[in-house]
């Protein structure tokens, strides 16, 4: 297994067999731990180039439990079942009938299978596309996942009970980071809608991975459509700390831009954006002793021009945080955020 070790900010390989006691350590530890890189096309002991199944970080699922707030009797749907130690969780306090999950890799889903038997757990594990549910297993009281999405799936509402919770980490492709959302279905079965409960950071839905922009295809040799300006912001305040509430305002305002922190070389750092919908792009130079950045723009959209507007937007609302942040899906599959009152939405 490939735990990410906190000191070196890099995924390491364990061997259990070669070393025991890190292994057992690892897995008590408070961190995520990669089992599979590349969809199981990775070979070798070093990590792969995309890691693709994982346990979660244990304090990440304890908080996500604590959301998704089960009762007894609860039929619970999962998406994701990983190495299973979720779906156990959920079985022991709800009973294993009672609980069904859901994964989209077959060899994953047997490993998860063999391990939930050996503890006499025998919750009903599929292997299918969670984006579909499991409509044979419902109607649901509360559904889970374990996997970052892009697009909630109406398909989850439908196989809700009216009043009942879902619970999954969702975020825009500005950027990989998540944030937890708990939306509780309307009365009528035909909506959603709930805030966000803090940020997170999942290895994406398969189905809605995010191909990487080819930078070529955006900048050109040509420096005639370019607009050149300079900001005052600094790399510092841009960047903030990770999982920063500013970093995820951006993303619920940037309809479909996509943005990319380059290396720091020879004390410069350039930040990149482009837009998803077309060929904008924008990028910020930040240089260190400089008291502003050069900034450069092309396209049919002013990125830069928006990122600005939008952290103005921010402070001065009073620089929320994720938990005044919500989310609606409507019965189209429109997903709406909002800051505070759900009546005051806009598209994402």
């Amino acid at each position: 297994m490939w735990p990410f070790d906190m000191e070196t900010g890099r995924s390491v390989p364990v061997s259990r067999s070669k070393d025991p006691a890190a292994w057992f350590g690892y897995a008590d530890a408070d961190v995520p731990v990669v089992t599979q890189w590349d969809d199981g096309q990775h070979t070798g002991t070093e990590p792969g180039t995309v890691a693709t199944s994982s346990a979660s970080m244990p304090s990440v699922v304890f908080r996500m439990l604590r959301d998704l707030d089960v009762q007894p009797g609860n039929r619970t749907l999962e998406i994701g079942t990983g190495t299973g130690w979720n779906a156990a969780l959920l079985a022991h306090r709800l009973g294993a009938e009672n609980v069904v999950t859901v994964e989209v890799d077959e060899a994953v889903a047997t490993r998860a299978r063999t391990a939930l038997r050996h503890f006499e757990l025998p919750v009903r594990i599929i292997h299918g596309d969670g984006l579909k549910g499991y409509p044979e297993g419902g109607p649901y009281d509360r559904i889970i996942a374990t996997c970052g999405v892009r697009s909630i799936p109406v398909a989850w509402i439908e196989q809700s009970r009216p009043g009942e919770a879902i619970v999954v980490p969702w975020g825009t492709h500005y950027s990989n980071d998540d944030a937890v959302a708990r939306l509780v279905v309307s009365e009528n079965g035909a909506d959603a809608t709930g805030a966000f409960t803090g940020p997170v950071a999942f290895m994406k839905a398969r189905a809605q991975r995010l191909v990487p922009v080819t930078h070529s295809e955006y900048v050109t040799d040509s420096a005639a459509d370019r607009e050149k300006s300079s900001t005052p912001i600094t790399e510092t305040e841009f960047l903030g700390e990770r999982f920063s509430a500013q970093r995820f305002a951006l993303g619920l305002s940037l309809r479909h831009c996509v943005h990319v922190v380059a290396e720091k070389r020879d004390g410069a750092r350039p930040v990149w954006f482009f837009g998803l919908g077309d060929r904008s792009w924008a990028c910020v130079k930040f240089q260190d002793g400089q008291a502003h950045s050069q900034v450069w723009q092309s396209g049919p959209r002013r990125l830069w021009d928006e990122v600005t507007a939008t952290l103005d937007w921010w402070r001065e609302a009073g620089e929320p945080g994720h938990e005044r942040f919500g989310l609606t899906l409507t019965p189209e599959g429109t997903h709406r955020a909002w800051l505070d009152d759900p009546t005051d939405s806009w598209a994402v």
